[in-house]
């Protein structure tokens, strides 16, 4: 019903302008799943909205049910994800992780572990001691899993004689919580044949082109 208003929990995956001072968004929700909704007058520099409408933005989101589209109320942002606002490379694999969440989810279809996902592997993005590559990987095996779309099993591989902690290293990703997934690094070598595996199933069973890994790849 029209005027109606509910609470999701979620982080901003897109936006961009809408009209003169909006900006049409899209959330990543535990509750809803996908959402896209517009942000009236938050492009204006003294708007409530202007910072909780931006990318990487997590917390809660007031959304209200117009006649022919939802729109946001009030946000209450419990993490911007700033500094990666300030770090090109970072930003560059968040971008990527947002791309990748939003090809995968669909409105009205449970989100939560995508959302953990999501919000779990920006955080190790600023982990020092973890290399970005591993964490991109270790996001695109486990977003693969979630999608039901490759195997959960190394038996493809038996010919590629890999590593011993390659082998552990994926087991490892395919069978952990979220919460779990990056408190390992592996060695250079170790890692790039761990990349390998996953690209090749990236390759196979993600049929979608991503403009963010594009230039993720191009630029770094």
């Amino acid at each position: 019903m029209s005027g109606e208003s509910f609470t999701v929990t979620g982080i901003v995956l897109s936006a961009k302008p809408a009209g003169d001072y909006d900006r049409l968004v899209v959330l990543l929700t535990r509750e809803q799943g996908k959402l896209r909704a517009f942000a009236r007058g938050a492009r204006r520099p003294n708007s409530q909205l202007l910072a909780p409408t931006n990318v990487f933005a997590f917390g809660q989101f007031q959304i209200r049910e117009g006649r022919t589209a939802y729109s946001v109320a009030q946000a209450s942002v419990t993490n911007y994800f700033s500094e990666l606002m300030t770090d090109f490379e970072g930003a560059c694999y968040g971008q990527y992780f947002l791309e990748f969440a939003d090809y995968y989810t669909r409105e009205n279809a449970d989100a939560g572990d995508y959302l953990r996902l999501v919000y779990q592997s920006l955080r190790a993005l600023s982990v020092s001691s973890l290399p970005r590559p591993l964490a991109r990987y270790i996001f695109e095996l486990k977003a693969m899993v979630f999608s039901g779309e490759c195997p959960q099993s190394l038996e493809t591989f038996e010919s590629w004689n890999l590593d011993v902690s390659t082998r552990y290293a994926f087991q490892y990703v395919v069978a952990s919580p979220v919460e779990k997934l990056y408190t390992f690094t592996l060695s250079e070598p170790v890692c790039a044949e761990f990349g390998r595996v996953v690209t090749w199933l990236r390759e196979r069973y993600v049929e979608h082109h991503f403009k963010s890994l594009e230039i993720l790849e191009t630029c770094l």
